[in-house]
């Protein structure tokens, strides 16, 4: 996994939530956010090519698109850092509606 310096900020939470995905080319995809923090989140797609430092917009299953950059990348897996945060019962309500174990502590990337 390429690593990132800047330590999590906040506990990131467990979910299975469908979202699509799209680069600033234009590239499309569907995947899934596996954990999200209102910080970022951990996404995967099947074929979206993606790298660090990339810009993108993730649009959660329900929701606006959220706009980000990729910090890491572990396979099919990019962590997600969301240019604005999202409110912390957004995060709350997102976790309970599509939990899918427990939460993932504070660490560094």
């Amino acid at each position: 996994m390429s690593q990132s310096l800047i330590p999590r900020r906040a506990q990131r939470r467990s979910v299975s939530l469908a979202a699509t995905c799209r680069t600033e080319s234009g590239m499309r995809d569907n995947g899934y956010i596996s954990d999200i923090s209102p910080h970022g989140c951990r996404l995967a797609t099947n074929t979206l090519a993606v790298r660090i430092g990339l810009r993108i917009v993730i649009r959660p299953q329900g929701l606006e698109g959220l706009g980000g950059v990729v910090r890491w990348i572990e396979g099919q897996h990019a962590g997600i850092e969301f240019d604005t945060p999202l409110y912390e019962p957004v995060v709350d309500q997102l976790s309970q509606l599509h939990a899918s174990g427990t939460a993932v502590g504070v660490s560094s990337l």
